[in-house]
């Protein structure tokens, strides 16, 4: 039996990475301290690497020590959260609201105001800077 959610005819193939494609389309994630954007300190608008959606501010980007980029807060419009029970655990998976494309999860331990730690992998992100 063929397996129809990811053949050769997947639009998403042409258009991203192996290793963008393993993280946002089959929800896959890289190795801490590996993307380029886990120190990055530019100012500028995350978005998704997929369809581009504005996802998160550079201002709420902070060093968590977990070696993935980290927010505090996201943008207006741009994730959806729903449960992860995978590999036994009980998470909160972050996707983009517009294509779905998996970014990482959210944490209860950040800092104020929200106390929320979004762990996002760098693969799932382009950063447009502030000129």
């Amino acid at each position: 039996m063929a397996d129809n959610n990811h053949t050769n005819e997947d639009p998403w193939l042409d258009k991203l990475t192996p290793e963008q494609f393993s993280i946002c389309r089959l929800k896959g994630t890289e190795p801490p301290f590996t993307g380029k954007y886990a120190d990055c300190k530019k100012l500028g608008t995350y978005h998704c690497i997929c369809c581009g959606n504005a996802l998160f501010d550079s201002e709420a980007k902070y060093d968590s020590g977990s070696g993935w980029p980290s927010f505090w807060a996201d943008l207006p419009e741009g994730i959806n959260k729903q449960l992860d029970t995978s590999h036994g655990r009980h998470r909160v998976e972050v996707t983009c609201k517009v294509c779905d494309a998996h970014l990482g999860h959210v944490f209860e331990d950040g800092p104020k105001p929200t106390g929320l730690r979004f762990c996002i992998n760098s693969a799932a992100l382009t950063l447009k800077e502030k000129s």
